[in-house]
């Protein structure tokens, strides 16, 4: 255990507090024990003063102020004796097994234990009287007990040291669970925003670019009107997401909805064809489902927004043609297949950002589902094909 190699303040003060007390025994006369080896009073002294010079030492250098201490209580016992040097060992022995080394925190309350019973038995043997028993319980209230009261507290700061480092690691954790969560979330609503508007800005673009082209009137008053229809509802759906975000938890009839179904696929179809028409497309949906309830909703989702995606991409690059929309559904899998004659032009009617693709494999990597894209047919079609995973328990 690392601790600073400057003297706390804390144990300054116990030296001092002890080296006083033991001078005013001096003073008072009041000793421990009567005539020793050597009997002057002053003697005595020699002991107190190394082992309140100890003390201030006791954190930094715990053994050896063990040891030293050790050395001066078993001086003490030759001399008329202090109970202030007693005291202060008592305090060295705690010091010892909170600030030492964990090694010593297990040595030491067992060897005091041994030496406890030791002198317990060494003195029944050598005085055999009952007063014998007193000096064993005096050496294991001097040795034994400060070191098992050590183990205590020592054990109680281990304990809250680590119940501290689990809850920094669990607050980490937690933010590291939130940063994640708050990028998902932040890249759920790039694809949202994207496939929600995407569909309108292109028409807008391409029909625009028709009206500036095209010196013909009627043509202008219907490219406006496309435009005008595709800025509605874009401005709607931007207007339904932006309600969903400010209010997440919204459960009445009030409640902002952003989560379009295939119900509204037919919808879908209407609007691309009503904005593919000037471009030469046809737009067509095969529902080949069965009617057998609902699909599950992260399913349905992800299958508008691939055919919402794919209607915008056909949209932007396909060649004059029919472009087919295909759902299909066997045993637990829903099949989306939009195709398209490829064009053969070298850029898109629109810009687009090239997000939609990356856009789409997220969607079915995330359900477990896979999707193929590219050309098809020899070659002249382009086509989408998605199967999304469905969970026989999640529909009726």
């Amino acid at each position: 255990m690392f601790t600073s190699l400057r003297p706390h303040r804390q144990d300054v003060l116990i030296g001092a507090a002890g080296l006083a007390g033991g001078l005013l025994l001096w003073g008072a006369g009041l000793h421990t024990q009567g005539r020793r080896v050597f009997g002057a009073h002053w003697v005595a002294l020699v002991p107190l003063t190394v082992t309140a010079a100890l003390e201030p030492v006791r954190r930094s250098r715990p053994r050896t102020a063990l040891v030293v201490g050790t050395l001066a209580l078993v001086a003490d016992q030759f001399t008329t004796g202090s109970l202030a040097t007693v005291v202060m060992y008592t305090d060295l022995m705690y010091a010892a097994v909170v600030y030492g080394s964990p090694a010593a925190a297990r040595r030491i309350p067992v060897t005091t234990f041994l030496v406890t019973v030791a002198v317990t038995v060494g003195s029944v043997a050598w005085i055999r009287a009952p007063e014998a028993l007193l000096l064993g319980v005096v050496t294991g209230l001097i040795t034994f007990a400060p070191a098992l009261t050590g183990v205590s507290v020592r054990n109680h700061r281990e304990a809250a040291q680590a119940a501290r480092l689990r809850a920094e690691q669990t607050a980490l954790l937690a933010e590291m669970d939130r940063a994640q969560a708050v990028t998902a979330e932040r890249a759920r609503m790039a694809r949202e925003l994207h496939d929600m508007v995407a569909n309108h800005l292109s028409a807008i673009a391409i029909h625009s670019t028709a009206a500036l082209s095209i010196d013909d009137a009627a043509t202008s008053r219907e490219a406006l009107g496309v435009i005008r229809h595709n800025s509605v509802e874009g401005l709607a759906e931007m207007r339904r997401l932006i309600g969903l975000l400010r209010d997440r938890d919204g459960d009445g009839d009030d409640a902002p909805s952003a989560a379009p179904t295939l119900a509204s696929l037919d919808a879908l179809v209407s609007q691309a064809r009503s904005n593919a028409a000037s471009s030469g497309l046809s737009v067509t949906l095969e529902d080949g489902r069965a009617p057998a309830g609902p699909l599950p909703a992260p399913v349905e989702l992800a299958a508008y927004r691939i055919v919402q995606e794919s209607l915008t991409n056909a949209l932007k690059h396909a060649a004059p043609g029919p472009v087919t929309v295909r759902l299909e559904r066997s045993g637990t899998t829903l099949t989306v297949e939009v195709s398209s004659v490829l064009g053969g032009r070298t850029g898109p009617r629109a810009p687009g950002s090239g997000a939609g693709l990356v856009g789409m494999e997220e969607r079915v990597t995330l359900l477990g589902g896979r999707i193929e894209t590219g050309p098809a047919g020899g070659g002249d079609i382009w086509r989408v094909r998605a199967e999304l995973p469905v969970a026989e328990g999640a529909y009726g």
